[in-house]
C-alpha cells in the first residue's frame, strides 16, 4: 500500500516534471509524510532524524515559484481526474448524486512575521475583524462528499496596485479549464459555488463567456430587491418571507421567489433558515432558471472547501510552517501533498472509514516514522 501511493507521487512527478531535482522532491514528500507522525516542520524533522536542519531548509529553498505553482496545479489536477472520470461517463442523475460543485472561497492565515510574502491586513471570517495575514484563494472540487484542491493562490498584499480577486479567480478557472481540456474533461459543466465576496456584474458575464452556465452565489444583507412590487433590502426580506417548511430535496425552511436588482435585473432568489435564528439567501446567477432543490443541492456543498481550510490549519499546522519570501508556495505544497495523500490513504479499506485525524493516530500507533522513511525513500537525506 505505501510503496503504491509513494510511486504515484514520484511516478507523476517523473512525468511532468523530466528536468525537476528528483532529491529535493523527496525531501518534500518526506515532510509531508511526516505530517502522520506531528511533525509540521523541517526543523521539526531533523530534529527526530537527528540531521542538521539547515541541510532540510536547504532543498526545500532549491525551488522557484513558477515551479511551486506547477506543481500544485499538476498534482492537484491530477488527483481529482482520478475521481472524476468515473462520474463524468455516468447519467446526469448519477453526476447529480455524486454532489459535484467547484467551490469557490478564501481564507486568512494569520501571521506576524514581517519577512513573510503576502502578509498584510485582510478581513477575517473567522475572527470577524481585520487581521494580519496571508490571503489564500482557493477553488475546490466536490465530489462524492470528498474537497479535493484544484488551485490555491495568494493574494498578493495591497500596496500600489489594488487586489482584484475577481481577475485572480478568472485567471485560476481559465488555466484549471485549459489544464482538464487536456484530461479530456469539461469543468464548466460543473456549478460554481461563492461566497458573498464575489457578487458583482461584470464577474457573472466573465463567467458565462468563460463557459460556466451553473452559478450560485450567497447574497449579501445590504443588497435591495423588489419582489412582488416591493423594493426593500435583503435583510428586510429575510425578516419578512414566511419559509416553507422542509421539503422533497431540500432539507431546510426555504423559500424561492423571483426578484428584481437595479445591478442584476430580473434574478431567482433562494432564502433559507439554518437555525431558529440565522437566515440566509443565495442569488442564481446561471443562465437558465433553476427549481429550489436544485439551487439547494448544488449548495450545500460548498461547507466542503470550508472543511478543507480547517483541516489545512488545525490538522496540517499551516501555521507552523513559516518559510520567508517564496517559501510560502514551498510550505503550501508540502501541506498539499500531505493532504492528497491522506486522500489517498482513504482510498484504502483499512482507512476508509478514518478522518484524516484519526488515520494519523493509526499511523503513529502501528509505524515507526524513521523505519518508513528508510524503507520507502531512497537515502539522500544530507546527514553531514
Amino acid at each position: 500500500m505505501w510503496q503504491q501511493e509513494f510511486t504515484w507521487f514520484f511516478a507523476l512527478f517523473h512525468h511532468e516534471f523530466r528536468q525537476g531535482n528528483l532529491i529535493a522532491f523527496e525531501v518534500l514528500m518526506a515532510l509531508a509524510f511526516a505530517h502522520f507522525f506531528g511533525f509540521y516542520n523541517p526543523k521539526q524533522l531533523a530534529d527526530f532524524l537527528n540531521i542538521p536542519h539547515q541541510k532540510l531548509y536547504a532543498q526545500v529553498k532549491d525551488w522557484s515559484v513558477y515551479f511551486l505553482k506547477e506543481m500544485l496545479v499538476r498534482f492537484m489536477v491530477k488527483q481529482a481526474v482520478e475521481h472524476l472520470k468515473p462520474v463524468m461517463t455516468k447519467s446526469v442523475a448519477t453526476r447529480s448524486r455524486a454532489g459535484m460543485t467547484l467551490s469557490i472561497d478564501n481564507s486568512v492565515m494569520d501571521r506576524f512575521g514581517k519577512l513573510l510574502r503576502c502578509t498584510w491586513s485582510w478581513f477575517s471570517g473567522r475572527y470577524h475583524k481585520v487581521i494580519r495575514g496571508q490571503d489564500l484563494l482557493g477553488i475546490v472540487l466536490t465530489v462524492n462528499h470528498i474537497a479535493v484542491p484544484l488551485h490555491l493562490l495568494f493574494c498578493p498584499k495591497q500596496g500600489r496596485y489594488n487586489t482584484n480577486k475577481a481577475d485572480l479567480l478568472i485567471f485560476m478557472l481559465t488555466r484549471l479549464k485549459a489544464a482538464f481540456d487536456r484530461e479530456g474533461i469539461d469543468i464548466t459543466q460543473i456549478p460554481l459555488t461563492m461566497d458573498s465576496w464575489f457578487v458583482s456584474e461584470p464577474l457573472r458575464k466573465r463567467l458565462h463567456r468563460l463557459g460556466f452556465a451553473k452559478i450560485i452565489i450567497a447574497g449579501k444583507s445590504n443588497y435591495v430587491f423588489t419582489i412582488a412590487g416591493k423594493k426593500q433590502e435583503a435583510s428586510q426580506w429575510k425578516k419578512d418571507l414566511v419559509l416553507h417548511d422542509p421539503t422533497w430535496g431540500i432539507d431546510v425552511p426555504s423559500y424561492r421567489v423571483q426578484g428584481y436588482s437595479p445591478t442584476f435585473g430580473s434574478i431567482t432568489l433562494f432564502f433559507f433558515q439554518k437555525s431558529t435564528t440565522r437566515s440566509y439567501y443565495l442569488m442564481n446567477f446561471s443562465e437558465n432558471a433553476m427549481r429550489g432543490a436544485e439551487i439547494w443541492h448544488i449548495w450545500k456543498q460548498h461547507h466542503l472547501i470550508e472543511c478543507f481550510w480547517k483541516i489545512l490549519k488545525s490538522i496540517f499546522h499551516m501555521r507552523s510552517m513559516q518559510l520567508q519570501g517564496d517559501g510560502l508556495y514551498t510550505a503550501l505544497l508540502i501541506k498539499v501533498l500531505g493532504y492528497l495523500l491522506a486522500l489517498r490513504l482513504k482510498a484504502h479499506p483499512p482507512f476508509s472509514k478514518l478522518t484524516i485525524t484519526q488515520i494519523m493516530r493509526k499511523l503513529s500507533r502501528d509505524h515507526d516514522l524513521a523505519t518508513l522513511l528508510t524503507e520507502h525513500f531512497h537515502l539522500p537525506f544530507p546527514v553531514t
